[in-house]
């Protein structure tokens, strides 16, 4: 299983951007897709998950905000980042738990750097 990361750059505060995760291999359900950041000397957070039912929780920090979907194979995540703030800047990483095979799967980064 191979994910790969697309869609970061540098947005001025108040902008928006749209990451994008492609997964290629079988992800067995139950499993849960994940993005993730990691900001300088920070430790890597939480950002939105889905489950392999379809529910959706966000971190504290950016709900209301962010929005996660995938489409129905479980090929491609999405990250919709609306309203970015300086303090979203970070790396993210789109990650695959596989449930079943307890497997965890992670993409590359991708940057994101929002300017105030």
């Amino acid at each position: 299983v191979q994910l790969q990361a697309s869609g970061g750059g540098l947005v001025q505060a108040g902008g928006t951007l749209r990451l994008s995760c492609a997964v290629s291999g079988n992800i067995f359900s139950p499993n849960v897709m994940a993005w993730y950041r990691q900001a300088p000397g920070k430790q890597r957070e939480l950002v939105a998950r889905i489950f392999s039912e379809g529910n959706t929780t966000y971190g504290d920090s950016v709900k209301g905000r962010f929005d996660m979907s995938k489409d129905k194979a479980e090929r491609t995540m999405i990250l919709q980042m609306n309203s970015l703030k300086p303090e979203d800047t970070a790396v993210y990483y789109c990650a695959a738990h596989d449930l079943k095979a307890m497997r965890l799967y992670w993409g590359q980064g991708a940057q994101v750097t929002v300017s105030s």
